[in-house]
């Protein structure tokens, strides 16, 4: 269903399509040259090993984080912890020397089945190690509801973060997704939430903002 996962401290190279100096967009276009992003941490209960993956696109406008075991649930069939799960990554991501990059639109999807009365959250969170900047934005479901969902977080030009030029900071990005059965039956109706796909495509995508450095 998923590309092969990335584990703490592989490295993801970026290989497909070269470009040159004249080719770079000017205002904030992609830089040319290579990303390569470090996995350098993977926790929470809605990733265990093995079951994410990150890629990054051939073009450095973007990079993708897909999940094979990401499902938040509460009622019948349930654990008592079962309600919320989470995911913390901590991505080293090498750019071409002279530009910085920010992340200036997440979009998330994956499927819910919440039974009437129930509740379901996303939530995400961006910051850079080191950075008293944290930008967090959630998003509520509520039922009926079986079917898929896709959310986006964007931020305004003037509110982007970049990382510091000339120095190397961890972006760490945490997600959650949480389920409440609310005035369900939980003994006998089960809802969940998933940030997964079937169909193996593109589940969560993160949108780059480039810049050249002073």
């Amino acid at each position: 269903m998923l590309r092969p996962a990335l584990t703490a401290g592989a490295a993801l190279v970026l290989t497909a399509a070269s470009y040159s100096p004249a080719q770079a967009a000017p205002n904030g276009g992609p830089p040319p040259g290579r990303v390569v992003i470090d996995v350098v941490a993977v926790n929470g209960s809605g990733c265990p090993a093995g079951t994410a993956a990150v890629a990054v696109a051939a073009d450095n406008t973007a990079f993708t984080v897909s999940y094979s075991n990401y499902l938040a649930q509460v009622g019948a069939g349930s654990g008592p912890t079962d309600f919320r799960k989470n995911c913390q990554l901590g991505l080293n991501v090498h750019v071409p020397q002279g530009y910085t990059y920010a992340i200036a639109r997440a979009d998330y999807r994956g499927f819910a089945h919440l039974a009437p009365g129930a509740t379901g959250m996303e939530r995400a969170s961006y910051y850079f190690q080191g950075s008293a900047n944290t930008t967090t934005v959630s998003h509520r479901f509520t039922g009926p509801m079986s079917d898929n969902w896709q959310t986006s977080d964007i931020t305004d030009v003037n509110a982007l973060v970049f990382a510091p030029c000339g120095s190397q900071r961890i972006l760490n990005v945490n997600t959650e997704l949480r389920v409440g059965a609310g005035t369900s039956d939980p003994t006998t109706t089960n809802s969940f939430m998933a940030m997964d796909s079937t169909d193996g495509s593109v589940n969560t995508l993160y949108h780059f903002a480039w810049k050249e450095c002073p």
